[in-house]
């Protein structure tokens, strides 16, 4: 698989994992490039009028990449429960289907410049069974992209993912620092400092954004923020 597809994944949930890969996909779009994305499980899908559920995040990855791919392909796996997704597969009945889910990523992957294929909370988050996403990045030849959330402990779980990423032997292309609030405390304002000591500098540091709708606006936003702050380059090249 071309090393211009990532696993995008995350130091825990809600530290805005989807809004920096749509930062990322805007950002390589504006620059002419063919961006792909997945959200290959989604949980916390919420029904349309119809009762069909709706893949929030993945409709966002879609919209800001301006990938062409049907949202049925994007995000093949959906469910209600904001669970892990083997537990709110669990829910339901039913299992992930690993196979169709790795031969979807190659087809997007070898169609596009650039690949985002965005995970569920961490790298050990259980999508079908005791399979993790650790496990998928592995197995579907991905590099990894950490988004850490800028916050108190962000020193120890940034740490502890790119230490078990490696154990794991999977490649660590890099992490992203993540803004979560419009005001600095004491641990946001050292943690970039103390996180180039111990882990190495970021491919980039992401500012508090507020909350992001899909328009043409906030996409040519999020390609500003992309260029001005993130290495973009170093993505597209692999």
């Amino acid at each position: 698989m071309t090393s211009r597809a990532y696993l995008v994944t995350g130091t825990d949930t809600g530290i805005g994992k989807t809004t920096v890969a749509c930062c990322l996909a805007a950002g390589l779009a504006a620059r002419g490039r063919r961006v792909g994305v997945m959200k290959p499980v989604e949980t916390g899908c919420e029904p349309d009028a119809a009762g069909v559920l709706v893949p929030a995040d993945a409709t966002r990855l879609r919209f800001f990449s301006g990938c062409r791919e049907p949202l049925e392909r994007i995000c093949p796996e959906r469910f209600r429960a904001p669970l892990a997704p083997s537990a709110a597969a669990r829910r339901e009945g039913r299992r992930v289907d690993l196979r169709t889910l790795a031969a979807t990523v190659r087809e997007i992957a070898s169609a596009h410049d650039v690949s985002f294929i965005e995970g569920a909370g961490g790298l050990l988050v259980p999508v079908d069974g005791r399979t993790t996403f650790a496990d998928l990045a592995r197995d579907w030849q991905l590099p990894v992209l950490v988004v850490v959330g800028n916050r108190l402990g962000a020193l120890n779980h940034a740490q502890l993912t790119v230490a078990h990423a490696r154990a794991a032997g999977l490649h660590v292309a890099g992490y992203l620092l993540n803004t979560l609030a419009p005001v600095m405390d004491v641990a946001m304002e050292t943690n970039a400092a103390l996180l180039e000591e111990l882990i190495g500098p970021p491919l980039g540091t992401v500012p508090w954004l507020g909350p992001v709708e899909c328009t043409a606006a906030e996409r040519d936003r999020l390609a500003r923020v992309a260029e001005d702050r993130i290495d973009v380059a170093a993505l597209a090249r692999g």
